[in-house]
């Protein structure tokens, strides 16, 4: 299906990146048409059926233009950034402008003005943004990326953080991708939904350590720290407050509850189980 423009009216951001390129390679290999929303053109994939527009979320004319015609955009989180919120909602007023009808977006498990984790507060205030704006939504709240629990180790490989015996529900990139993908092909099936997306498994940082030793090329271990002891562990980085507040609600996060608990999503929508640890730490990728 095509726009107004003559380019596709299903839009794809962030296609250079870890999910939007997998979502856009498995449209383009059921045979979906799509328009590529990329800040370079030159760096986007070359698919079959795609076609490459520049657009960055904190340009709100540009993105206006590059959507015009769209009539369902996948809507990748921006990167991580202080004014992250502000670009959404730029990008977001964009969309509703150029005349989008329905927004998938990736959100965080459990976003809420309150969570633990930082930077799903971002991710709530985005969704109530999406939910004011007059488009259908559909909202992907995935868990943390099953595929960095083997890259939270430090270089002596060991885990170091305030996550005590909490459990997290870690969800593959993969199976995030081949879920949005399917919402994708049949939006309208999924409008004002939000979809809490995780693993097969909610297991501690002790346990996935362990997984990964059993099954990956490399050991590795978990370290509980105090929450003070994880702020002086990270503060030689030079990193600014609210990156500093980010990496440590990871693992509060984890220690709290709130990244517990696994959801039927993946299978459901996906129409497979969800990738286990073993499974993506026995991968060659990792």
């Amino acid at each position: 299906m095509t726009g107004a423009t003559g380019l596709p009216a299903l839009a794809v951001t962030g296609a250079t990146g870890r999910v939007g390129s997998r979502v856009a390679r498995r449209l383009a290999a059921a045979g979906v048409a799509q328009r590529l929303v990329v800040r370079d053109p030159s760096r986007a994939p070359d698919l079959p059926g795609a076609a490459a527009v520049a657009a960055e979320y904190g340009d709100g004319e540009a993105a206006r233009r590059a959507l015009e015609g769209v009539e369902t955009l996948f809507m990748v989180s921006a990167g991580e950034e202080r004014e992250r919120v502000a670009t959404h909602r730029t990008f977001v007023d964009a969309a509703a402008a150029a005349g989008v009808r329905h927004v998938v977006y990736t959100s965080f498990y459990g976003a809420a003005p309150d969570s633990t984790f930082t930077l799903a507060r971002d991710h709530w205030a985005t969704e109530e943004h999406l939910r004011a704006s007059g488009m259908a939504w559909t909202f992907l709240q995935d868990n943390i990326y099953l595929d960095f629990i083997p890259l939270f180790g430090g270089e002596d490989g060991v885990i170091r953080g305030p996550a005590g015996d909490g459990r997290v529900a870690a969800v593959a990139i993969d199976d995030v991708a081949d879920v949005a993908a399917a919402v994708l092909r049949d939006p309208a099936a999924h409008a004002g939904q939000a979809y809490p997306l995780t693993g097969p498994e909610a297991l501690t940082l002790a346990e996935a350590a362990r997984v990964v030793s059993a099954h990956g090329a490399h050991p590795l271990s978990y370290q509980a720290e105090t929450v003070d002891e994880a702020y002086a562990s990270r503060a030689s980085y030079g990193a600014p407050q609210w990156q500093l507040d980010a990496w440590v609600s990871t693992y509060t996060a984890i220690a709290s509850g709130e990244l517990d608990g696994v959801t039927p999503h993946v299978e459901r929508l996906a129409g497979h189980p969800p990738r286990s640890l073993a499974e993506l730490a026995a991968s060659p990728s990792i």
